[in-house]
């Protein structure tokens, strides 16, 4: 079972982090040979004074 984490800056749109989600769900289930339903994404957004 695939766990991909991915960080972003608060405030995204939440349409665009669906479609992430799900394009980067069939990548990782494509290129690991394993069912979509298998793979786990992890988004975490974070304040924008924590990037550098």
């Amino acid at each position: 079972m695939p766990i991909v984490n991915i960080d972003l800056r608060e405030g995204q749109d939440p349409k665009q982090i669906k479609a992430l989600v799900a394009d980067v769900t069939q990548a990782i289930a494509k290129n690991a040979a394993v069912p979509e339903e298998r793979v786990h994404i992890i988004v975490n957004e974070h304040d924008e004074e924590h990037f550098n």
